[in-house]
């Protein structure tokens, strides 16, 4: 286990029961816990524009969910579904961030259990689960796009080369290329003097 239970049950921690299919977290809501796995499996994922799911890891007994959630007031971009029926610790929000200032040697603890976790979904990005080129180049466009803020389709021009956009995929720039001609043709993106828009 990541941290002892009784140190959380004794900051006010909760157990929650949860059946196998429940949401223990959905995608765009609020973080207000810190959640950690007492028994039962879970599964972090999200879904795709065209209803594909994509699972980021499945977490187990001892295990925290989405823990870095709590260090910043952005919404998940994730869901956690138990997979089997679960009990699970929650702690609110405020009080662990209390634990942790008392206890300043949990971050530690923390920071190993994400590093590991990191270097995981590094080996297992995302983009090289998928086949589809439009969907791996789709991937990175919206990304980059989303995180810049912009909306509006094509009022985004992808700040990356071709040869860049290769390497972001592990794709053939050929096969890029092809690519992007592709999605231009179904008016996914807009091209201007070799420039991108998305």
């Amino acid at each position: 286990m990541i941290i002892c239970e009784n140190l959380l049950f004794s900051h006010g921690a909760e157990l929650q029961h949860y059946n196998s299919g429940d949401y223990v977290f959905k995608e765009e809501s609020t973080p207000k816990y810190y959640l950690q796995i007492k028994t039962g499996t879970v599964k972090i994922s999200s879904f795709l524009e065209d209803g594909k799911e994509f699972i980021h890891g499945i977490p187990f007994d001892g295990h925290c969910l989405a823990e870095t959630y709590i260090f910043h007031n952005k919404k998940y971009a994730v869901s956690g579904v138990a997979i089997t029926d679960c009990e699970i610790i929650r702690l609110e929000k405020n009080k662990f961030l209390q634990l942790l200032l008392e206890k300043p040697e949990l971050l530690l603890t923390m920071y190993s259990y994400t590093a590991d976790r990191m270097r995981y979904r590094h080996i297992t990005a995302a983009p090289f689960s998928f086949r589809d080129p439009i969907t791996k180049l789709t991937l990175i466009m919206s990304h980059v796009k989303a995180h810049f803020g912009f909306e509006e389709q094509f009022s985004f021009v992808i700040p990356y080369t071709r040869q860049q956009l290769a390497s972001l995929t592990g794709m053939r720039i050929e096969t890029v290329i092809r690519a992007i001609k592709k999605m231009e043709q179904q008016n996914m993106v807009k091209i201007d003097n070799s420039k991108i828009y998305i």
